[in-house]
């Protein structure tokens, strides 16, 4: 039983327009899903990925109109990252963020790779990593309709850094219960701080790593927009699935129970940290309801919501994602 690495990262926007905008129109992603939260149906929940939603590529969003700012600290999945091919891609956005002004840093290097830290436009901490020196799990298909560069694209999620006043309950999650394994360390780019620890899993690469990194200087994280809510790892199969909420049981780990999500089933459980993890499945995967060539232009509910189709759209502001390209 081991995880092949990231399958989806999901957090929080006040604002599914402009969250559209951002990560449609400037980061070039594919919205593969327009549905809404199956716990909390009055609120969207967007799914960007690669040309076919493939596992790896997925990062999600919840509406929360209320939602206020992010108090950053502790406690937190703290920074997302999105692969691109190479070293020259970063110079291809460095330019687009400077054009249609994204604040960025620049490109800088992060553990052997080139990357650009980033915001969106809720101070959502994100990172484009270069896959030049990468190896390990395979990248996706950038969207060939894209509003970027197809050439330069993102081609899935990068490593997941968390932010903890204490490593040991979540070494403890990662190492003991969900099997990855530490491969490394870089230095903390600030002052006085541990080096940031490394964990992989599966083939290993961009696509299978999570950064551990400790803060003493931090209060707890109050979140908000621009926050994220949790990250979710993949498993083969329902049958494997079932083996991991059996290994949970014996850790004597809270947890979930199994979740039909519909495109994918899941289970949760948080560590001693209050960090949120996720396994997911696989399959059946984002073209289960809708035609490859039209993803995420309607509101896709899944079967057992169908039902109540009239009364959610009622209590959702119109969201046109139909590609003009």
């Amino acid at each position: 039983m081991i995880l092949k690495g990231l399958h989806h990262v999901s957090a929080i926007t006040a604002n599914a327009r402009k969250n559209y905008e951002f990560y449609s129109k400037v980061l070039g992603m594919r919205l593969v899903k327009k549905s809404v939260n199956q716990d909390a149906t009055s609120m969207y929940h967007l799914f960007y990925a690669d040309e076919i939603g493939n596992p790896g590529t997925d990062l999600t969003f919840f509406e929360i109109p209320n939602a206020g700012r992010t108090y950053q600290g502790n406690n937190s999945i703290s920074r997302v990252s999105l692969r691109v091919p190479n070293d020259n891609a970063l110079n291809y956005w460095v330019q687009r963020f400077n054009n249609l002004q994204v604040d960025h840093d620049g490109i800088s290097e992060q553990n052997g790779h080139h990357v650009i830290h980033f915001r969106d436009h809720e101070n959502q901490r994100l990172t484009l990593i270069s896959d030049e020196k990468n190896q390990g799990v395979a990248g996706g298909i950038p969207w060939k309709h894209s509003h970027a560069s197809v050439e330069n694209g993102i081609v899935g999620l990068g490593p997941v850094k968390i932010t903890v006043p204490d490593s040991e309950p979540t070494v403890k999650a990662l190492t003991k219960v969900l099997s990855f394994k530490k491969i490394g360390s870089y230095p903390s780019p600030v002052l006085g701080q541990k080096d940031i620890l490394v964990f992989s899993t599966g083939e290993g690469g961009n696509g299978a790593e999570v950064h551990l990194e400790v803060r003493n200087d931090l209060p707890r994280e109050r979140p908000g927009k621009g926050s994220v809510h949790h990250v979710a790892f993949r498993v083969d199969s329902d049958k494997e699935l079932t083996k991991w909420y059996e290994k949970l049981i014996e850790a004597r780990m809270p947890n979930s129970g199994i979740v039909d999500r519909y495109y994918f089933k899941a289970l949760y459980f948080r560590d001693q940290n209050r960090i949120l993890f996720e396994l997911s499945t696989d399959g059946p995967g984002f073209a289960t309801d809708e035609d490859v060539e039209h993803l995420g232009e309607k509101l896709a509910l899944p079967p057992f919501l169908e039902d109540q189709r009239a009364e959610i759209e009622a209590n959702l502001e119109p969201l046109e994602t139909k590609s003009t390209k």
